[in-house]
């Protein structure tokens, strides 16, 4: 794959917004920081992005940007992490309050993730940088317990269910985060009942969540966005033609792409849609449907339509 994105591609994903994204100021160095994005952004044509942090709230943090940059809008966002309190309905309400737009179920923190990073570590595979940090904690004796979403059989926790009513109060969106199969299942089908307009299912190619082309087509057939992350094929997390497979089952309607850049040895974050678009054109995706995939609905989630 070609490192730099077609000019075509560029110019396709113009107004979109990237509504994932790992930047400085974090607890692990980045390869750019949340500033000078907004200025990368503003010179490449891309509207904005949603700063994540597994461990705060960036939604005072996407205040400062947007004060200081003009052109490119920065949104917050919280993931129910530990750092947080895990499945924490004040934290998400304050959140809300300070014009957070996305929540993520746990991800660092998730039951599927802790389990994976036990079984790595028991086996000596190399880990990524996030796992890093919560291994360093631990051997400080700071340890995070895992952060369910749902109990034995598949039936919400009432602090899910009080965390979706914060969410569907303040019209924000609903990412999956690292959940496993039978949690996003659960969550997403109480989160629609609950009232939540937007159900993202974050990276379904994921290891952790490894759905097949079957599951991600039932769950956006439920109602739920489904994410496709650069990051997850272009890292070997899954193969570009498993990606594409999914892609082509859910249909451009459902699809929203995202990067998940940030990391130092990762391409730059402002190519990430563009690069995305330029494997979709080449699978013979048509230029209506990635601007669908790219564009509308990334701008719809992001709440500036």
């Amino acid at each position: 794959m070609n490192d730099q994105p077609s000019d075509r591609a560029q110019e396709l994903v113009r107004g979109g917004f990237d509504l994932h994204v790992h930047i400085s100021p974090d607890v692990v160095e980045r390869r750019i920081d949340d500033v000078a994005l907004a200025r990368r952004f503003v010179e490449v044509g891309l509207a904005g992005f949603v700063l994540k942090s597994h461990y705060l709230s960036t939604a005072e943090r996407a205040a400062v940007v947007r004060g200081v940059v003009s052109g490119a809008t920065a949104l917050g966002a919280i993931v129910l992490n530990g750092a947080v309190g895990g499945m924490n309905p004040l934290a998400v309400e304050i959140a809300a309050r300070e014009g957070a737009r996305i929540v993520w179920m746990p991800t660092v923190d998730s039951v599927v993730e802790q389990e994976h990073l036990a079984a790595a570590e028991a086996s000596g595979v190399p880990v990524p940088v996030w796992a890093k940090v919560q291994l360093e904690l631990r051997e400080r004796g700071i340890e995070s317990e895992p952060v369910p979403a749902v109990a034995e059989g598949g039936r919400v926790l009432p602090e899910t269910q009080a965390v979706l009513g914060v969410i569907a109060a303040h019209d924000m969106v609903m990412a999956t985060g690292h959940l496993g199969r039978d949690e996003v299942f659960g969550v997403v089908a109480a989160a629609r009942e609950a009232g939540v307009r937007h159900v993202v299912v974050t990276h379904p190619d994921y290891p952790a969540q490894d759905f097949s082309v079957e599951e991600q087509v039932q769950l956006a057939d439920a109602g739920a966005w489904i994410e496709r992350c650069f990051t997850t094929p272009h890292t070997g997390k899954c193969t570009w033609e498993r990606w594409l497979e999914g892609a082509r089952a859910v249909g451009a309607a459902r699809t929203v792409l995202s990067s998940d850049l940030g990391q130092v040895q990762n391409p730059p974050v402002e190519d990430g849609l563009p690069l995305m678009a330029d494997r979709l054109l080449d699978a013979g995706f048509s230029e209506a449907d990635v601007r669908t995939m790219a564009v509308d609905n990334t701008r719809l989630l992001a709440g500036v339509t």
